[in-house]
Order: C-alpha cells, then structure tokens, then sequence
C-alpha cells in the first residue's frame, strides 16, 4: 500500500486496535484521535501510529486534527445513551459533521462503520440512529469517496460479548438469557479489519455498502452454548419470553455499569443476519467462530490458568 496518513475515530476501541494494527503493518501513517491518550496506550509502541488527544464531539477540535489526512476512519458507536451522551449525537450528527469537515478540507476518503440492520423503520433507537448517520453521509456522496460497513455482532479477543459470557458462566448456575431465539451472524474483528484496510485504497469500494457476516446463523442460546462448550461447562441456559427479557434489561439499567438496556433488546427484535453473500471484492472466506473462541477463551481453562501462570512468570 502506498503510504498514506489514515486518520481514525475510535482507533483505540476493539475493533479500531485491529484495524490501526493492520494499516500499520501496511505501512500507513496511522493518527488515532482518543479521548484520553491512556486508553490507546497498547498502539503507541507501533512504529507508524500516532496518539492524539481530542474531543471528536467539538467540531473545530475534530477539524483541526484530521486535517492533512488521506482519509478517516470512523468506528465510533455507543450502545447505551447516557444524559451527556446520545445515540443521535454520536451515531447520525457526528458522521454528517465529519462528512462536511472532510468535505471542506478536500479529504476525498471517507469509510464509515454502521450496523446490520440500521435503518429508519429498525425497532430500537441505536439502530434507527445509525441509519440516520447512514442517510447523513448520503447527503456527501457527489463530494466524498465513501465506504459504509455494516457488521453483524463481533467477536475476537477483547470483545465484550463472548467474553461477557463465558464469564457469566464461570460464575452463575445458570443463565437467564434474554431473547433465546435472536439470530446473530457473528464475524471475527480480524476479517472485519481486513475489509477495513482493503477498501483503503480500492476504487472498487467506493461508493458502496457491505454488509459483514460470518459464515454461519447463531440463534443467541446457540451462541451462549457454544461458549460453554468451548469452556467445557454445563450450566442450564433458561430462555426468558418478552416480558421477562425486557424486565431483566430494565433491573440492568439500574446497575452501575450498564451490561444491557432495553434499547438492546429492541434490537434483538431483528435478526442481526445478512441476506447477502460476503462480499468478493475482498478475497477474503471469514473465519468460523468455533475455530477462532478457543483461542482466547482458553484462559477459562485449567490448561489456560497454567498458561497464563507461565506467562507471569516469563517464562
């Protein structure tokens, strides 16, 4: 790849820390806007990447400091709002601010990260935002070359999701799950990053939305089953109906830190599943979830804990 200033938005997060890792080996010039330098502190001994503190949420701020880029990356999303922080703010006004900025400083690369099944008739908020960031970045596509994916559930080392369950597993009788019969399409962070890295530069892409999904349909029980196969765990999955599933998610929204809210589970009344094909332009066949969890699950292990006991000691 010709070397290239990749600026990106939410560089520092799960899926940003594989796709900054990529185009650095890549050879790009990789800026990385963050919030708090600390939480990017794991990318700063890359040899190309740069850590810049900045409030993507003030529009001079922002400006400032893509200015000069090749192109931007924007993978920010929140899953829950908070008073300070909404899905409208960051999902649809913060890409048609982006958009406008990149536009009036001739920064002709845009790729965006959106979500299976946004749109403006989706069932939850989250969803319904996202497509209204996905409308937003039409209003630029004359001016812009812009990119949009829209992945299914993602998962990898570092998740939150599979990880949130297997730890739920190791510590509960049982599991209460919310929307047993859910589907999912889960695709591994590394195919994601690779589509990420690969649409860079390929005209190809321009101009288009990808839907990204692994190969195969995971009903949520399936999903949280095959967790606990991986961990060789028993525990009883109990499916809750829709009354229940919505009452478990209000009492988490009570909690400190919130694991899911009810805008969750309206989202789950959609099927996170794609009715295409992966897509080609890529070359890429994604890795199945069975064969990538074990990987970083294996820490739940006995044969993990020894592991895990051999690397704290260097040796």
């Amino acid at each position: 790849m010709q070397q290239k200033e990749i600026c990106i938005l939410g560089g520092s997060g799960f899926v940003g820390s594989a796709i900054v890792a990529k185009l650095d080996a890549a050879g790009c010039l990789v800026k990385v806007l963050t919030r708090r330098k600390e939480s990017a502190k794991h990318l700063i001994l890359l040899p190309n990447v740069q850590v810049v503190e900045c409030n993507v949420l003030d529009y001079m701020a922002l400006s400032n400091a893509i200015r000069g880029a090749d192109a931007v990356i924007n993978l920010l999303g929140i899953l829950h709002q908070s008073r300070r922080v909404s899905f409208n703010l960051v999902h649809q006004q913060l890409p048609a601010h982006l958009a406008k900025i990149c536009e009036d400083l001739s920064i002709k690369r845009l790729i965006h990260m959106s979500s299976l099944r946004a749109g403006k008739n989706a069932p939850s908020q989250y969803l319904r935002s996202k497509g209204a960031g996905e409308v937003a970045l039409a209003a630029h596509q004359d001016a812009l070359n812009i990119t949009i994916f829209k992945p299914s559930i993602i998962f990898g080392r570092g998740d939150s999701f599979i990880n949130l369950f297997a730890n739920m597993a190791k510590i509960l009788p049982a599991i209460l799950l919310a929307k047993p019969n859910a589907k999912f399409q889960p695709i591994w962070v590394e195919d994601v990053a690779s589509c990420f890295v690969a649409s860079v530069e390929s005209d190809a892409t321009f101009g288009k939305t990808y839907e990204l999904a692994g190969p195969k349909v995971y009903t949520f029980r399936e999903l949280v089953q095959t967790v606990m196969t991986t961990l060789q765990l028993k525990r009883p999955i109990i499916g809750l109906n829709d009354a229940l599933s919505y009452a478990q998610a209000f009492m988490m929204e009570l909690l400190p830190v919130k694991l899911m809210s009810r805008d969750n589970i309206r989202s789950m009344e959609t099927d996170s599943v794609s009715d295409m094909p992966f897509p080609t332009v890529f070359n890429l066949t994604p890795s199945a979830l069975e064969t990538v969890i074990p990987q970083y699950l294996v820490d739940q292990t006995p044969r993990g804990a020894y592991d895990r006991f051999r690397r704290s000691a260097a040796r």
